[in-house]
C-alpha cells in the first residue's frame, strides 16, 4: 500500500511539474498568436466600418469575409461556462451577419446588416480587443444606431453623405 501511494505522489508531482513547464514554455507565444487574432478580428471590423464610410461596397464584402473567417478561429478562455455560452452564441451571430454582409453588394443591406454586427460586436468586444487598441462605442442619436471606433473622433458610417459628424461617444474599452 505505501508503494502504491508513493507511485501515485511520485505521478502526480511530475504531472504538475510538466504543466508548470509546458505553460512556462509555450505561454508566451499562445498569447502573442492570440493578440494577434484579437488584432486581426478588431482590424477586419474597422476596415468594414470605413469603407461604409466611403460606400465601398466590394471592400465592404471583402472586410466582412475577412472578419467571418478570423472570429471562426478565435477560441474564447477565462470565462464561466454561461458566459462561454453567451459569447460563443454572440460570436456565431456575428459571423452569420458578416456572411450576410459579404452576400450582398447593395450598401443598404450591408448598412443595416452591420447595425445588427455592431451590437453584438460590442456585446464581447471587451474580450476580442487587442491590448494596445482602445475601441469607442459611438451612437447616432437621430436613429439610435452603434458603432465601434478606434478614435474619438465621430465619422457615421450609416449615414456619410448627410450626417458624416452625427454621434457621439457613449462608452469606451
Amino acid at each position: 500500500m505505501k508503494r502504491l501511494l508513493t507511485i501515485a505522489l511520485i505521478t502526480a508531482a511530475s504531472v504538475a511539474n510538466a504543466q508548470n513547464t509546458s505553460k512556462q514554455e509555450v505561454a508566451p507565444e499562445l498569447v502573442e498568436q492570440r493578440e494577434t487574432l484579437k488584432k486581426e478580428i478588431t482590424t477586419d471590423y474597422l476596415a468594414l466600418k470605413n469603407n461604409l464610410l466611403i460606400s465601398d461596397s466590394v471592400a465592404v464584402t471583402a472586410n466582412a469575409k475577412g472578419l467571418a473567417d478570423a472570429l471562426a478561429k478565435f477560441k474564447f478562455k477565462k470565462l464561466t461556462l454561461d458566459q462561454m455560452n453567451l459569447s460563443t452564441t454572440t460570436r456565431k451571430e456575428i459571423i452569420d451577419l458578416a456572411n450576410e454582409i459579404a452576400a450582398t453588394k447593395n450598401i443598404n443591406k450591408q448598412r443595416k446588416a452591420f447595425a445588427t454586427l455592431s451590437v453584438k460586436f460590442w456585446n464581447i468586444a471587451a474580450k476580442l480587443k487587442p491590448m494596445d487598441l482602445p475601441l469607442y462605442q459611438q451612437v447616432c442619436p437621430m436613429t439610435g444606431e452603434i458603432w465601434l471606433s478606434d478614435c474619438k473622433e465621430i465619422k457615421n458610417p450609416y449615414y456619410p453623405k448627410n450626417m458624416l459628424t452625427c454621434g457621439e461617444v457613449k462608452a469606451s474599452l
